[in-house]
């Protein structure tokens, strides 16, 4: 699984600190698309990895995990 490393967090926020202050040219707003979309990717595949490792159980210990979850699992 792809890692979200510092150098593209600190590429996000340098060109976002220079879009709003002095603007990007076109190349740069390109790169600032690739990178949040790149991002979005990684996070969105590491949130549904912690998701399908989460069972839920009551007070009980009884398994009460979602169906829709479960079915992730598999």
């Amino acid at each position: 699984m792809a890692k979200i490393s510092d150098e593209m967090i600190k590429e996000i926020n340098e060109l976002a600190r220079k879009s709003k202050t002095v603007g990007l040219s076109e190349e740069e707003k390109i790169r600032q698309q690739e990178l949040r979309q790149e991002y979005l990717r990684i996070f969105r595949s590491g949130f549904k990895q912690q998701l399908q490792n989460i069972k839920v159980v009551d007070e009980s210990g009884n398994d009460v995990t979602p169906k829709k979850l479960k079915k992730l699992k598999h």
